[in-house]
């Protein structure tokens, strides 16, 4: 497979970001540019998808940007590492739960081989652990397909501030809460890029 692969260790704004996915989502439309999946982590930044509600906005001093990805309103910020992708079906089954499906997969193996038990939910949009006697959400999905083509992507918290998330209902999800790495296990997670861009071009070509 011919994808781009983009890593980025500075944080990267949020608008940037999108424009540069829409710009490869139209290249490669129109056959001028190559699929890609970068990695990145965002400023600090509440986003909005297509289907939130602002009954789920807590405080109301906090700045949301709306975003044309599916899904409720969530948080990026440092600690938190973004995976992007723009991915052309046509090349595959335009399937958009079988790619969803791709993604959920990636996320569960990549997690497994750092020895944490994920699952996916089929009411909860996400990847969730049990902690504590309770499901959190430790990784976010959000997409948008046009023209056949997927793209935004997921997100990981690793070892992000977990405050905000207070601020507002995350992905207008009430009675469970939101998690990272370091707070279910406390390890070095040096690998994960690596290890998540590697099961997802192994699930992709599948």
């Amino acid at each position: 497979m011919n994808i781009e692969i983009k890593k980025s260790s500075k944080y990267i704004n949020y608008a940037d970001a999108l424009d540069f996915l829409e710009d490869r989502l139209i290249k490669i439309h129109e056959k001028k540019g190559r699929e890609i999946l970068w990695l990145l982590e965002h400023n600090e930044i509440y986003t909005a998808g297509t289907s939130y509600k602002k009954n789920e906005i807590l405080d109301n001093n906090i700045k949301v940007t709306k975003t044309n990805r599916g899904g409720k309103i969530t948080w990026h910020g440092p600690g938190q590492k973004v995976f992007y992708f723009v991915i052309d079906l046509n090349k595959r089954k335009k399937d958009i739960r079988k790619f969803i499906n791709i993604i959920e997969k990636t996320i569960i193996e990549t997690l497994k081989e750092f020895k944490i038990n994920s699952f996916s939910d089929p009411n909860n949009i996400g990847i969730w652990v049990n902690h504590k006697n309770k499901n959190k959400k430790i990784a976010a999905i959000g997409i948008k397909v046009r023209k056949w083509i997927a793209y935004h992507g997921f997100s990981i918290n690793i070892n992000n501030n977990l405050d905000p998330y207070k601020k507002i209902i995350p992905c207008g999800i009430k009675d469970k809460g939101v998690s990272n790495l370091k707070e279910i296990k406390n390890q070095n997670y040096k690998g994960l890029n690596n290890k998540m861009i590697k099961n997802f071009l192994n699930n992709l070509g599948r």
